[in-house]
């Protein structure tokens, strides 16, 4: 991986933050983007720390044209893109179907759905141009059940793993994979937010993983690594569920 390019989106905390770093101690040069300048700029300060090279770059993904620029951007900076890590997500809402917000729901369809059509849209047609490459979006377990009080989001995520699928078959015989994460709970600030909202508690979501915990940010990293790698050549359109025995129930 020495040497390759990434664009990690939502690239400031928690599993993008996370991913950022392994990518770079294999020598990746790692461009994460998001909209918290501070942020940014504070993960590009620990990846430079541990002697990788890093950059950010302030976007939204639900923006077609910000979208473009940035993986324009990063190709500016860096010469080419070889890797591709669709990380932004939200989840700003837990409650039943009749409770729900629709301009909640709407957020929640914006960034993590058209948001994950526009990066493929755009880093695909860049991998095109440098001769192939490796994209790996999150997904969710709530992208392969149904999880109560979260249908809105559950249905954001299964567009995802939809997705996936289809753009994977789309681009196998071009050297383009596309694969997707499927994380369990993970301690990040989506999981922090649902239980500040009151519906579950950080006990519940503890007894819905048969190894009774929540993941690490890492654990999500890895398994991420591994796909973008040449190590997982021969896999694409692959939902790896990293889940704490969630599937298996």
């Amino acid at each position: 991986m020495n040497g390759k390019v990434a664009l990690i989106t939502g690239g400031t905390a928690g599993i993008g933050e996370a991913t950022a770093y392994l990518l770079a101690e294999r020598g990746v040069k790692v461009a994460i983007s998001g909209r918290r300048k501070d942020l940014g700029e504070l993960v590009v300060k620990g990846i430079r720390e541990r002697g990788g090279e890093g950059v950010f770059f302030q976007s939204d993904v639900d923006d077609e044209t910000q979208v473009r620029d940035l993986v324009q951007a990063v190709v500016a900076k860096f010469g080419r893109l070889d890797f591709a890590v669709n990380n932004a997500g939200i989840s700003n809402e837990t409650k039943a179907l009749v409770e729900s917000e629709t301009e909640n729901y709407k957020k929640m369809l914006s960034t993590n759905v058209l948001g994950v059509y526009l990066c493929m849209k755009f880093e695909a047609e860049q991998m095109l141009k440098n001769g192939g490459g490796s994209i790996v979006n999150l997904a969710s377990i709530a992208g392969l059940n149904g999880i109560p009080w979260s249908g809105p989001y559950a249905s954001t995520k299964h567009a995802v793993v939809g997705l996936t699928k289809s753009v994977a078959l789309d681009y196998a015989t071009r050297n383009i994979r596309v694969n997707a994460v499927a994380p369990g709970a993970i301690k990040t600030d989506i999981i922090a937010n649902s239980i500040l909202q009151g519906t579950y508690n950080e006990e519940m979501i503890r007894k819905m993983h048969p190894m009774a915990r929540m993941g690490n940010p890492d654990e999500i990293a890895y398994g991420i690594r591994w796909l973008l790698s040449d190590e997982a050549s021969f896999v694409t359109g692959h939902i790896l569920n990293i889940d704490g025995g969630f599937q298996a129930q």
